[in-house]
């Protein structure tokens, strides 16, 4: 019997509002596991630029969901993750789940920085989410009907942030998945054409994909005060090196993930698209 949930303390869950933080929260606390969030107004705060804030938010903690904004592949993000794993072991935490990005050759040093901690880990290199098209940057695009990216006709398996969820919170609660990396994505390659074509069929509109230079994608970016270094992550990931589908939440979970269409249908169906 792997299962040790009797034995869990707080989980802190870095990011606890975002995309897969707030459903690995919401999933702990609906198996009645002590959950804090963590985020710049938690309670208490966490700030990932201010390390004064890192072990208030770490008292009676057990172990940790870790995610990093913008992405590990920027610059800093390494040291600061690993410089956050040895601080959480010091004060306690002894099971520390990552976050990582499919692809990202530069979330490696994190990742490697995160194992030097001594702490039990899991990795979960995950493919780009669903959810960037209902809750995030893809989201006013689909409301416009455009979707304008500069990723030519490069193949992406997206996966859905309730699969990351659920193999994180498995990593979470399961000595099984100590010392494992998984890394997820979709059933399904799909071209940013296919997504246009999956969304418009999903809300009963035309939504297309333009395909952009990066100089274009990064003003865009910028007007919009986002990082430019996202269009260096397009080039980088959409380069065909994540262009075949991996199997992490079947192995994790003993389940397939959920196809695009799926989602697409569920999200319409709530009205975030509707206009």
């Amino acid at each position: 019997m792997t299962r040790t949930t009797q034995n869990i303390r707080t989980t802190l869950v870095i990011g606890g509002t975002g995309k897969t933080g707030r459903r690995v929260a919401e999933k702990l606390s609906a198996q009645s596991l002590p959950v804090r969030v963590g985020s710049r107004s938690g309670e208490p705060a966490f700030d990932w630029n201010d390390p004064d804030t890192w072990v208030p938010a770490l008292e009676g903690v057990d172990r940790v969901y870790v995610t990093y904004y913008p992405d590990l592949a920027f610059p800093g993000a390494a040291e600061q993750v690993g410089a956050f794993a040895k601080v959480a072991v010091d004060n306690g935490a002894r099971r520390l789940v990552l976050l990582s990005g499919r692809g990202e050759e530069a979330a490696r040093v994190s990742e490697d920085n995160l194992k030097a901690s001594g702490a039990e880990w899991t990795i979960v290199r995950s493919s780009w989410f669903n959810q960037n098209f209902n809750e995030s940057f893809f989201l006013e695009p689909v409301l416009a009907g455009e979707i304008a990216l500069p990723t030519a006709d490069a193949v992406e398996a997206f996966v859905d942030a309730d699969d990351i969820a659920d193999v994180v919170v498995a990593a979470l609660t399961d000595d099984k998945h100590i010392r494992k990396t998984y890394e997820l994505s979709g059933p399904r390659l799909l071209s940013y054409s296919d997504v246009a074509a999956e969304l418009s069929e999903a809300t009963g509109r035309q939504i297309t994909y333009v395909s952009v230079t990066n100089e274009e994608y990064r003003a865009v970016l910028r007007e919009n005060d986002l990082p430019e270094e996202f269009a260096d992550l397009f080039t980088m990931i959409l380069d065909g090196r994540n262009a075949h589908l991996v199997h992490g939440v079947e192995e994790a979970l003993g389940r397939k993930p959920k196809d695009f269409a799926d989602f697409a249908r569920e999200a319409a169906a709530t009205g975030v698209w509707d206009v």
